[in-house]
């Protein structure tokens, strides 16, 4: 079985100077790749880092909605330079968050629309992070025509409604350990209903760490538990659950198997 952790923070200080643990560790439970997430100046860095220091590592860089207020034209031209690195595969996490930030909703809409017309001028795909902001979310990337660059909802948490409205955009769909939730009612539908080719897995480490780990700290070994709760919910093999995530996210991220660091 191999598993790609499409959405990870190794980068996060919870695992400062510990990386390489963690990497073996996610190697014998079979997660064989990993992205790397950044969201503002010194996550982006790290991300790109560590995606030169180890092999199968890639990184996504971008300013995420909490840390828009900070996003200026410095930034923009530093991110601008970022994504034209060769280990670097697509731009985020950015996008939406309505939940207790502290960055004005006004500042974060007009952050996430940078960002997306950055996306849509060197065609690469974005990672979007949506809490309590769906509706925006959506008229935002519909507005900036996602379907001829790419985009993935990081850690979806919506219902078969949201579900079919990104999927017509031509996001791919991402699950984190919340699908293992026994309460996630509405995810677990969204499970089931994501087509097999557009469906990926993550972690979101060092955050929502799945059953049997919740409560704990994540790392991107548990992308086995979440491949396996995906499975479960869509009444399917776990290694062909494993499979369809690992190469949807290959196909999105746009990388081979035989690449070299």
């Amino acid at each position: 079985m191999q598993l790609f952790d499409s959405h990870t923070h190794l980068n996060d200080p919870a695992f400062q100077d510990h990386e390489q643990a963690y990497i073996d560790h996610a190697h014998k439970l079979g997660v064989k790749k990993m992205a790397m997430v950044g969201s503002n100046a010194e996550f982006n860095a790290s991300a790109i880092k560590l995606a030169h220091t180890y092999p199968n590592i890639y990184a996504v860089v971008g300013w995420h909605p909490e840390d828009s207020k900070y996003f200026h034209e410095t930034q923009a031209e530093t991110l601008r330079a970022q994504l034209q690195d060769s280990k670097v595969v697509a731009l985020g996490e950015i996008g939406l968050d309505y939940y207790e930030t502290k960055s004005p909703r006004k500042v974060q809409r007009r952050v996430f629309e940078s960002q997306l017309e950055l996306a849509s001028e060197l065609k690469i795909p974005v990672a979007i992070h949506n809490r309590d902001a769906f509706e925006d979310t959506y008229a935002i990337l519909k507005n900036a025509h996602v379907d001829t660059f790419g985009g993935v909802m990081h850690s979806f948490n919506g219902g078969p409604e949201w579900l079919d409205k990104f999927l017509s955009l031509g996001m791919h769909i991402s699950y984190s350990g919340v699908a293992s939730f026994n309460s996630a009612h509405d995810v677990h539908r969204s499970v089931q209903a994501t087509p097999a080719d557009r469906i990926m897995a993550e972690t979101d480490a060092p955050y929502l760490a799945p059953i049997p780990f919740r409560g704990k700290q994540n790392e991107p070994a548990y992308t086995l538990y979440v491949v396996e709760a995906l499975a479960r919910l869509r009444d399917e093999d776990p290694d062909v659950t494993a499979k369809a995530t690992y190469e949807n996210a290959k196909k999105f991220y746009r990388i081979t198997d035989d690449e070299k660091n």
